[in-house]
């Protein structure tokens, strides 16, 4: 089966929730999949009820979640929107992302995969190839810091940036600005320079920390360690939104 061709049968897989008219998930207005199941662990998850895969989730089929997409065809055309798989992690499922995306493009339906880039390059690399758009967050650039903040290592996600490069995908990236974590000179440092390798970076954002998913930590009875840090001084990030893109970065403000 070529990377172009949607399985004859739809894949079934896990959904933990949908959105739609989602703003901040990729150009226009998006309908959002949020898959269940999430190999990183981030110390400033707003969704840690997504992690487990065998979680309370929505058995679904690929077909399935495109019948709910059509619905809002009309304005996600009239936006220049389209759908959104994220998560948890989208690649955590990479047969049914990769089958979705495929039959929301036989649909006409702009595709955009939100992701961490992790996992076996071998078996989520269809993936980047199907969407319109890849959607990378890079929690931290920092290979120190990043299993401390995030579980796993940033080699792997390296791996999946060195082929998006490679095969020259529409490519946006995020990452979360979070006090006393990632927003330290030398990390700040790392990433900069590792976004002036991207050729193909079409737009670059810095994201506020918030804690609206302090209360979904206690209801799983998870230590959440942030409950002290305050959300980022907007006259950083300003400064950060200029540093930045005074180097040649596209920077895009968030919000």
């Amino acid at each position: 089966m070529s990377v172009l061709e949607a399985a004859n049968e739809p894949v079934r897989g896990r959904v933990h929730s949908f959105e739609s008219g989602g703003m901040v998930d990729g150009p226009g207005l998006r309908f959002v999949v949020f898959l269940q199941g999430c190999p990183l662990r981030c110390l400033f998850c707003h969704n840690p009820d997504t992690w487990a895969m065998n979680a309370a989730a929505m058995e679904m089929s690929s077909a399935e979640v495109i019948q709910k997409a059509r619905g809002y065809k009309t304005w996600m055309d009239s936006s220049g929107g389209g759908l959104t798989i994220s998560g948890g992690e989208s690649l955590a499922q990479p047969e049914f992302t990769r089958d979705i995306l495929l039959r929301a493009r036989d649909e006409g339906i702009h595709t955009a995969l939100d992701t961490s880039g992790y996992g076996r390059l071998s078996v989520i690399s269809p993936c980047f190839d199907a969407a319109d758009l890849v959607m990378l967050d890079i929690k931290t650039a920092n290979p120190e810091l990043h299993k401390d903040l995030c579980g796993v290592n940033l080699s792997v996600i390296r791996q999946s940036l060195d082929y998006l490069i490679e095969t020259n995908r529409n490519l946006w990236v995020r990452h979360v600005i979070v006090p006393g974590l990632t927003d330290g000179a030398e990390d700040l440092e790392f990433l900069k320079q590792l976004l002036l390798t991207i050729p193909n970076l079409q737009r670059f954002e810095f994201l506020p920390f918030h804690k609206m998913g302090e209360a979904k930590w206690a209801e799983l009875g998870k230590r959440y360690t942030l409950k002290d840090t305050p959300a980022p001084d907007p006259e950083f990030i300003r400064k950060l939104n200029v540093d930045f893109e005074a180097a040649g970065i596209p920077v895009e403000i968030a919000g």
